[in-house]
């Protein structure tokens, strides 16, 4: 039977004056951050992992998580990035052969502070009426007034450049397996490493560089293309990188994931702007607009790039089928091709790969 009185209580507060109470199910303490809500039944190794959560408290909306553990194999980074996690019942006996320990275990390893028993219901209802909304985790506060001043507290995630906490620091370059007669470069601003992964498959080399690497330092590597990688935190604050990503405008193939395409967007001139409670999830509909079908693509994003914004010769190439919102980006002339959600699509589905595709066209200098 197990023992109670182990059992940690911990209490989420919202700005809003939400205050839900739960039990501990990582290592004990205060976080602090930008609450959203993800509708993935699976891959929450891939969540945790991903850079993009920097600065987030993620609530899991499928009522139960850690059923297959974790495997490692799955991370798509070196350590945990959100700020905290949240789900109605964490499981601590996963049932999975690639399994290599429970979620709990990885909480504690990880130095992650994260909440079991919360009502996600109640708080995804929450944040989808009101919007994302700043806020605590916490094992050491009990008290309202407490609770509420604490996440009134807590600043906007638009102030910080979250990209400098997550990106590589260092430049390194990665060979498929097979012969390799093109190169790119992926600018790291918090990448995955199934973008890498799905790179070299094409047989494409990828050289990874940090985010400040300069336009004249890329241009004189001499490769065949750029990708801007997926990143966490607010375009707008990354005034320096979107001045170097427009001094390689029209002077090479630029490709943009996530993050990546809301600042080619801006370095072409157009403006993004903060949804209300952002894409979150596995399962999310974008129209084809070139090809007239519909793909279930993988996203994970607050920001999206204004359309009335754009400048002559933009093709709008996907849209999403929840909000309409801009999802995807091609002009002709200056070979730049992006997308909005997640073309490595870890842990699934699998719709959004053939993105890589079109990007191995464009490389070899073909139209789309």
């Amino acid at each position: 039977m197990r023992d109670r009185t182990k059992i940690r209580k911990i209490s989420l507060a919202l700005e809003d004056g939400t205050i839900l109470a739960g039990q501990s199910a990582g290592v004990p303490g205060t976080v602090a951050g930008e609450f959203v809500f993800n509708t993935a039944m699976s891959g929450y190794e891939e969540v945790l992992t991903d850079p993009s959560y920097a600065g987030q408290i993620v609530a899991m909306t499928a009522p139960m998580i850690g059923n297959t553990g974790i495997t490692r194999d799955d991370a798509e980074s070196g350590k945990v990035h959100l700020s905290g996690f949240v789900a109605r019942e964490i499981v601590g006996i996963p049932s999975n052969y690639r399994s290599r320990l429970s979620l709990p275990d990885y909480f504690r390893e990880e130095g992650v502070v994260a909440a079991t028993g919360i009502d996600t219901r109640l708080l995804t209802h929450r944040l989808r009426d009101r919007g994302v909304l700043r806020g605590v985790l916490t094992t050491e506060e009990q008290d309202p007034a407490t609770l509420l001043r604490m996440a009134r507290e807590v600043p906007p995630i638009g102030e910080s450049d979250l990209v400098a906490r997550v990106a590589t620091r260092t430049r390194r370059t990665l060979l498929p397996e097979g012969p390799s007669t093109l190169r790119v470069v992926l600018v790291d601003y918090g990448a995955k490493e199934s973008i890498a992964r799905c790179i070299l498959s094409m047989g494409v080399a990828v050289t990874v560089v940090p985010p400040q690497t300069t336009a004249r330092q890329i241009l004189e590597d001499r490769p065949d293309g750029v990708i801007l990688s997926n990143g966490p935190g607010d375009p707008a604050v990354l005034t320096p990188v979107v001045e170097e990503i427009r001094g390689l405008v029209g002077r090479l193939p630029l490709f943009g994931i996530c993050l990546g395409h809301q600042l080619l967007a801006r370095a072409v001139g157009a403006q993004t702007f903060k949804l209300p409670f952002g894409h979150h999830g596995i399962n999310h509909p974008v129209l084809d607009i070139l090809e007239g079908r519909v793909l279930i693509t993988s996203q994970n994003h607050n920001y999206a790039v204004d359309p009335s914004t754009l400048p002559a010769g933009a093709i709008r190439t996907f849209e999403s089928l929840y909000d309409h919102s801009l999802e995807g980006l091609w002009f002709r002339e200056a070979r730049i091709y992006s997308v909005q959600f997640h073309p490595e699509s870890a842990p699934g589905p699998r719709d959004g790969r053939t993105i890589f595709s079109r990007i191995a066209s464009i490389l070899s200098g073909e139209d789309l």
